[in-house]
């Protein structure tokens, strides 16, 4: 069985809806990642009653897709056989497009992605750009015949157990980088299903929020054609430095918690909410959890 990874950053308007949908999956465990939330996220998620759900809690934010990459890594840790990525605040009538994402794994693809623009005929400025950046990474990975502009970095999508043990976890964290990896690596990407972006029910964001999105993800681009090239990562463009938010990604938080993982160490328990007592050892060949935390 898979398990589900759900970023959450103060979603307390979906995350019950994110998780009446996910529950539904035929999912081994729920690993929720909040991010520096303010508002009742945690609260709500606590009120459900079901022991397949892990939340690892920190109060300072983590920046952008960083939440990801904690929660593939401890599902790793997990022996997991795939996850599934699921925003929090992706509320909408999505649960057969999810099962189409795992049903991929069923089938050994090692990425499955959404499609998040079918029948886009016209779109604004800013976001044509964003799309000409993904769709150019895209043609030089060789993948735009079969991607398209369908990429890590928006909508659902799933990694098998060998794209989460091959993939390094900056990958995971600056999503366009996963794609290269995965060619590099020779895993199999596949478009497994397509979601128009209002179906997401995604909150509509502010004008700056807009902007800053975008450069984040055209840097991310810039830096996936440098590792394509197995030159520096950079993330200029010209004579400009595409970072939006990504100076805010918390890379220390992530190898912290990475090596942290690996040894076992309590500042993972610290961070850790598991409705259960569980074994300090996991067993490769079970479900059973790798890090005891006391009941919560």
């Amino acid at each position: 069985m898979y398990d589900v990874v759900i970023p959450v950053k103060n979603e307390e308007k979906s995350i019950l809806a994110v998780l009446t949908t996910v529950l539904r999956l035929p999912i081994r465990y729920i690993i929720l990642v909040l991010n520096g939330c303010t508002d009742r996220t945690l609260e709500l998620t606590r009120s459900i009653p079901d022991k397949r759900i892990h939340t690892i809690y920190f109060a300072d934010s983590l920046g952008i897709d960083i939440p990801r990459a904690v929660g593939a890594l401890y599902a790793r840790k997990l022996n997991s056989q795939g996850v599934l990525f699921v925003d929090g605040d992706m509320s909408g009538n999505i649960f057969p497009n999810l099962k189409s994402l795992l049903n991929a794994l069923d089938q050994e693809i090692d990425i499955s992605l959404t499609n998040c623009y079918p029948y886009i005929t016209h779109r604004a400025k800013l976001a044509h750009l964003v799309s000409r950046f993904r769709a150019n990474l895209n043609k030089e990975l060789r993948l735009f015949h079969d991607l398209g502009l369908a990429t890590p970095t928006h909508g659902p999508h799933a990694l098998s157990a060998k794209a989460l043990e091959s993939i390094p976890p900056e990958g995971i964290a600056i999503p366009p980088l996963s794609l290269v990896w995965a060619t590099k690596l020779g895993l199999r990407i596949q478009v497994a299903t397509s979601i128009r972006h209002e179906v997401l029910k995604s909150p509509r964001k502010h004008r700056k929020h807009a902007r800053l999105i975008a450069e984040t993800i055209i840097g991310d681009c810039v830096m996936g054609f440098a590792l394509a090239h197995d030159e520096p990562l950079t993330r200029s463009l010209g004579k400009h430095q595409m970072l939006g938010y990504h100076p805010e990604r918390r890379f220390d938080i992530l190898k912290l918690w990475q090596e942290a993982l690996e040894i076992s160490h309590p500042y993972c328990e610290q961070h850790l909410i598991i409705p259960c007592c569980v074994m300090s050892q996991a067993n490769p060949a079970s479900d059973e959890v790798s890090i005891k935390t006391e009941k919560s």
